[in-house]
């Protein structure tokens, strides 16, 4: 039995692998690339310069590859890249690159898209992201391994979320998350660290105990009085031989554009 419903529409010049399934009434662009054992559920739309990895499944209403909603877009052939085994919920949206933006959109592997979430231009996911019901990202952001999106919230574009940080549900992040933190809030504001999150990947207890240890340290209003640099120096000088603690230092540290998520205060 044929894996493509009679009712798809694939345009001629896209690449589809034979064990892809395709439901019904799926519109499929001319430059889409579909990998291995793909499965187009039913009614889903993939347009533009768009490649979707090996094991993803996309469900109805899904709109994937479209032109972007960044108005000084003038038709560029930027790209949508997918990856792996991803989760692709209904009425999902993730559109293309800028040139801003060096003409990419990348998706990692395993990650879950659920309902309505949005993945904007230039935006970098890494792997095993889950994006929960409506919860969407603005151009160039960039999500890290692990991370989880909570419901109904908003990144601000340029913004950065760290791996394993999580984002409540119903917040707005306009600032850099932390990796390992968790923000929650209308503006949103940084409340401590994903412990749950860490236990539940496996750190070790010398690890969440580092990088709580590190947190204290650069964040604790009480030591407000000495400047950031020198605080960043003494937890790497102290904590630095632990993983988690130079991801958050590197992070930290590293070029940005929007200032650092930081708690109420």
């Amino acid at each position: 039995m044929s894996l493509i419903h009679p009712t798809a529409i694939i345009e001629d010049g896209a690449k589809i692998a034979p064990s892809v399934k395709i439901g019904a009434y799926c519109c499929i662009g001319k430059d889409v690339v579909l990998h291995d054992n793909v499965e187009l559920k039913s009614h889903v739309a993939v347009d533009g310069i768009t490649e979707i990895g090996e094991g993803t499944v996309i469900f109805p209403f899904a709109a994937i590859g479209h032109i972007n909603q960044d108005m000084k877009y003038a038709g560029e052939p930027s790209r949508l890249v997918i990856g792996k085994n991803n989760k692709i919920r209904e009425h999902v949206t993730m559109h293309p690159g800028t040139t801003v933006g060096g003409m990419l959109t990348k998706v990692g592997d395993n990650c879950l898209f659920m309902v309505a979430s949005h993945v904007a231009h230039d935006c970098m996911v890494g792997n095993n992201v889950i994006m929960a019901n409506n919860a969407t990202l603005a151009g160039h952001v960039t999500v890290g391994d692990f991370a989880i999106i909570g419901g109904l919230s908003a990144v601000h574009q340029f913004v950065r979320i760290g791996q394993y940080a999580m984002v409540g549900g119903m917040s707005g992040i306009e600032s850099d998350l932390i990796p390992y933190g968790m923000a929650y809030g209308e503006r949103a504001s940084l409340n401590g660290l994903n412990l749950v999150g860490l236990r539940r990947k496996g750190f070790s207890k010398d690890e969440i105990n580092a990088v709580r240890k590190a947190f204290k340290e650069i964040f604790d209003k009480e030591l407000a009085v000495d400047s950031a640099d020198k605080r960043l120096a003494e937890v790497k000088s102290n904590l630095g031989e632990f993983s988690v603690v130079k991801d958050l230092l590197e992070f930290i540290e590293s070029e940005h554009s929007r200032s650092l998520c930081r708690p109420k205060g």
